[in-house]
């Protein structure tokens, strides 16, 4: 359907923000999605969360005190700097400059030289920053704590699938800006590692195309109802990793090939998974483990499917249907008027942590969670192009 009026235009994207404000009562049949609506629904949930932390360097408190540059914060910011290239405001980009200068562009509580893939997530963000205005201050710490690491032989810091969106990327940002080709090597060796090796046979399942949480979830271990463990956002982990390394390194690459096998694997088999109201569950194989609504998941596989589409990786007609059921279940059940999102499981590593996941529950840190749902819309808005999908 195409534009017909601007008046046409403007009462559907009012309809669609009084849709993404309200309940699951809504009726999806009158729900439009088009680029406006996007964006609105990003700048929405991304202004509720800038004027809660209006202070960048606030502590985050929760069972403890920890700096505001950790990963669930690194995540926010990777989500913020994809909108940015959406809706060049000025006070998005303020937002993550001033986040950077307040932490001296250094990672957590100031290690520069940590393994810990958790800490090295803002480094992301840093990079990115980097290639807007050059300023080598931005870009010497996470480097010089990547290059820390691959001064030595050791390979085995990812032991758990996280870790692998929150360093990998760092690795293929830092491949391009230096036109270096051992950060591509090095970020392979340690993503074959847990793929292959952690564990009892490695992290990664080829006959399910889903990942382990970590070793802890190796066969025998099972659900309590004998299924196999496949937690929903540590595979969305995996799958945002992915993307956000193959948007960039060069087609030669020689892993590439690999890399978009195993993310297109992972997307056919979450295919049949997606619950009928568009949400994937927190256990992708146990639908009876902590079943119902989440967020965080359901957003890194739009994000990874979306791009999969925008990228000629796979199927648009497969697929489509797929990413638009999901995203217009969150947008009119997740999103609450004031922008706050809903249906976020709190950090831990398995179905159980977290819970209850309601449309009320407030997870531990909020952070992640949108910026998962900002890099869900930042490829959406890509997807739909000029079009107004019912």
């Amino acid at each position: 359907m195409k534009y017909i009026s601007k008046t046409i235009h403007f009462t559907a994207l009012a309809s669609v923000l009084l849709l993404g404000a309200c309940s699951s009562q809504q009726n999806e049949e009158s729900q439009v999605i088009s680029q406006e609506t996007i964006l609105d629904n990003m700048v929405l949930t991304n202004q509720y969360f800038m004027d809660k932390w209006q202070d960048v360097g606030k502590r985050i408190v929760t069972n403890r005190s920890r700096a505001s540059n950790i990963w669930t914060r690194g995540v926010y910011y990777e989500g913020l700097m994809e909108l940015h290239k959406l809706k060049a405001d000025p006070a998005y980009y303020d937002y993550a400059v001033r986040w950077a200068e307040f932490h001296k562009w250094d990672l957590r509580d100031g290690e520069t030289y940590t393994r810990n893939a958790d800490n090295q997530c803002a480094g992301q963000t840093y990079i990115d920053l980097y290639l807007i205005d050059k300023d080598p201050v931005r870009i010497e710490k996470i480097k010089a704590s990547m290059d820390s690491m691959m001064v030595t032989d050791k390979i085995d810091d990812w032991d758990w699938i996280d870790a692998i969106q929150m360093a990998m990327p760092v690795f293929a940002r830092l491949g391009v800006v230096y036109n270096d080709t051992a950060y591509f090597q090095r970020m392979y060796e340690m993503y074959a590692y847990t793929k292959n090796n952690i564990g009892d046979n490695g992290l990664w399942n080829p006959e399910h195309g889903l990942w382990w949480r970590d070793a802890d979830f190796d066969p025998p271990y099972t659900t309590t109802n004998g299924k196999d463990c496949y937690w929903s956002r540590g595979n969305g982990w995996v799958v945002a990793a992915l993307v956000r390394v193959l948007e960039l390194i060069p087609e030669d690459e020689p892993h590439r090939a690999e890399y978009e096998a195993d993310l297109k694997a992972m997307l056919a088999a979450l295919v049949p998974l997606q619950r009928k109201d568009g949400f994937w569950n927190v256990s992708l194989h146990d639908p009876e483990e902590y079943g119902g609504k989440e967020t965080t998941g359901t957003s890194l596989f739009i994000y990874g499917m979306a791009w999969g589409i925008n990228n000629g990786l796979i199927s648009e007609e497969k697929y489509k249907p797929v990413i638009m059921k999901a995203w217009k279940a969150i947008v009119t059940e997740s999103i609450h008027p004031n922008g706050f999102l809903g249906y976020v499981q709190g950090t831990g590593k398995e179905p159980k942590d977290g819970q209850p996941v309601t449309y009320d529950s407030m997870p531990d840190f909020e952070d992640y969670g949108l910026g998962c749902f900002l890099l869900a819309g930042s490829e959406m808005y890509k997807l739909i192009g000029e079009n107004v999908v019912n």
